[in-house]
């Protein structure tokens, strides 16, 4: 096993440690998922996961396509723990997602689709900011920290290093390590 396999292992069990907490904390009533953050997260991380591997991302990968099926999962059980105001803004951050895929085969590159998955993620964080800024205490930060973490490492570990596999994983890097930032400072304001 070489490094990079090693670290794509790494990443991909990390998904394990990051969710553990996070399901643990929707089953206790702690944690309140936004569903449509998860779904569309789900479809996101997916298209991502897909185009990462047409273009040879290798170990690295692995942790990309880990995630989409747990955003799926979380999605699912968020129906009955989470948080389900959906908002025209949610309904938007969908179609945005849904689009990535016909984008993708009119141009035959995974690139466009990289570039607006990427965009279409952070808006999709929104609702899940929106929700974090008033009831800060229902997010778990340490699944988005060891997320932003296993994303990194996901990163060193792809097999090909391009706009097409890294964009999208290192923006996941920025995005959870703000929202942590963010949620972190919020909870210390309203204490």
């Amino acid at each position: 096993m070489d490094y990079k396999d090693f670290l794509g292992v790494s990443a991909a069990l990390l998904n394990f440690v990051a969710y553990a907490g996070y399901f643990r904390g929707m089953f206790r009533g702690t944690v309140k998922p936004h569903v449509f953050s998860w779904f569309v997260w789900g479809v996101l991380t997916a298209i991502g996961y897909a185009a990462q591997v047409a273009d040879g991302g290798g170990a690295g990968t692995w942790v990309t396509g880990i995630s989409a099926v747990a955003c799926f999962i979380i999605a699912g059980f968020a129906l009955r723990h989470g948080e389900k105001a959906i908002t025209r803004s949610d309904w938007i951050t969908f179609i945005g997602a849904m689009a990535a895929i016909p984008l993708w085969i009119a141009t035959d590159s995974p690139l466009y689709s990289v570039l607006l998955i990427t965009l279409i993620d952070a808006i999709a964080f929104w609702p899940t900011f929106r929700k974090a800024w008033s009831k800060p205490q229902e997010e778990s930060v340490f699944t988005f920290a060891v997320s932003a973490l296993k994303f990194g490492l996901g990163v060193i570990a792809l097999g090909n290093i391009s706009m097409i596999t890294a964009f999208y994983p290192l923006s996941l890097v920025v995005m959870n390590t703000v929202f942590v930032v963010v949620t972190v400072l919020r909870r210390r304001a309203l204490a």
